[in-house]
Parts: structure tokens; sequence; C-alpha cells
């Protein structure tokens, strides 16, 4: 039996992207180890080259990096340097990092980024119920028939999304704390119930909090916030598909 590691695993060992990119670039065609065009299955042996376009990979594991990024509006969470509104370049790090996940283009606050792709999907996963604290705004008053239904769950896009922690904190404002990430959640939960998003914060991820650190302004995560975050991820699955994260 062939002791070669995963190709999608190996490039996310490089740093080069999360497994999830890489399975998109192979998907693409756009990966080849030796002269040959990388299917999902393909394993990687002692001394095989891996190449992605024309780049090539190398095996050496860098330095974890983790950091804590507080996005703008009008910032969107990819790596494709064509988009000129891409997250990378307007944090311009000297190192390759990529996003955990996503926040919507038109949110604002607390992104994760790293250069760990074997972390990514344990944090995204859905199953792993981790948490995500959001400060949202909408655009007319909200009741206590309004916080219950989004408590206790509405249906969107054919499911019924799980029950979740909300607090009002004004006649137009609540703090709600989810453990899963559809596309665009909050604010299809908000316009099944005749509510428009007006302004949306991610302000915490698991234990992570945005705090202080001002929009636009990251900050590398903290020893006592990396230890953690590995403390709670190690429990968490990584085998199944992570959630979508697209700004909740």
């Amino acid at each position: 039996m062939s002791s070669g590691i995963q190709i999608n695993k190996f490039i996310s060992s490089t740093g080069y992207c999360s497994r999830r990119e890489a399975d998109a670039l192979i998907v693409a065609h756009r990966v080849m180890v030796n002269d040959d065009i990388a299917q999902a299955t393909t394993l990687v042996n002692p001394g095989d080259k891996v190449y992605v376009d024309d780049e090539i990979l190398k095996a050496k594991k860098t330095e974890p990096i983790y950091l804590a990024f507080n996005k703008p509006e009008g910032i969107t969470s990819t790596t494709d340097l064509k988009d000129r509104s891409n997250i990378i370049s307007y944090i311009n790090h000297p190192k390759r990092i990529f996003p955990i996940g996503r926040l919507d283009k038109d949110s604002e606050g607390l992104i994760l980024l790293t250069n760990d792709g074997d972390i990514v999907n344990k944090i995204l996963r859905a199953g792993n119920r981790h948490e995500k604290e959001y400060i949202v705004h909408v655009n007319r008053a909200i009741d206590h028939s309004f916080i219950k239904a989004m408590a206790s769950g509405v249906v969107i896009d054919g499911q019924k999304t799980l029950p979740c922690k909300i607090k009002q904190e004004g006649s137009k404002r609540f703090r709600i704390i989810l453990t899963q990430g559809l596309n665009r959640q909050i604010r299809k939960m908000c316009a099944v119930l005749g509510y428009t998003v007006v302004g949306l914060q991610r302000i915490r991820i698991m234990h992570i909090r945005l705090d202080k650190l001002a929009v636009g302004k990251w900050r590398y995560l903290s020893a006592p916030e990396v230890t953690e975050m590995m403390h709670l991820l190690r429990g968490s699955s990584k085998t199944h598909e992570a959630s979508s994260d697209v700004d909740e």
C-alpha cells in the first residue's frame, strides 16, 4: 500500500491554500504531479514534484500564521487577485495566507486568516458547532415575536435553521450567536420575517473576539488564543464538508 499523502492535503501543508481551495484547483486541472494532471485520489510520494499552474510547491511546512482581521464593507473574502476588492491584496501580508471561511462583501467584522490548511474545515464544519456572534441592525422595529422566531429557527432555502441564541439590544438592533453557516443566513432569516438587514458585524468566532480592533486593521492571534483554539479544535472533525460560512 502506498504511503503517499493525499494531493489536497499536500497542497494545504505547503501553505499555498486550504484543502477546499486545493480541491477546486484539482477539479480545474490546474494541479500536476510530475508530468500528470492530478486527480482527487492522487497521492504524493517522496521525490514527486507538484505544480499549481507553473509554480512548484515545496513540501517544507512553513511556520503557522493565525491572524484576526476586522473586514470593512466592500472587501471580498477571496484569494482571487483578479478581484480588485480581494482581502489578500487589502491586507498585503508578506506571507501567503488565506481566509478561514468568508464574510459577505456588504458585511463587516471579524474574519480569521491563516496559512494552516489543516484547521480550516475544523473551524468551518457546521457539525462541530463552533459559535460565531454578530451584531445586526434591521430596517424597522423588532418585537418579541421576531426574537422568538429567530431563536427557534426559520425555514430558508428549504431547511429550518438550527435554534440559536438571540438578544434584543435596541429597537432595531439585536445580537445573535450561530453554530452553523448557511449562505447569507441572517439576512435570509430576517427576510422571511419581513425585515431587511441594513448592518451586520461579526464580533466573535469561538473564543476570538473583535474587541477594539479598528475596521480595516489586523492583528496576530495571541499565544493564549492559539492555544485555546487548538484545544477547542482537538475534538473537531475535518473529514466532512465544511459549512459555506458566507456572511451568516
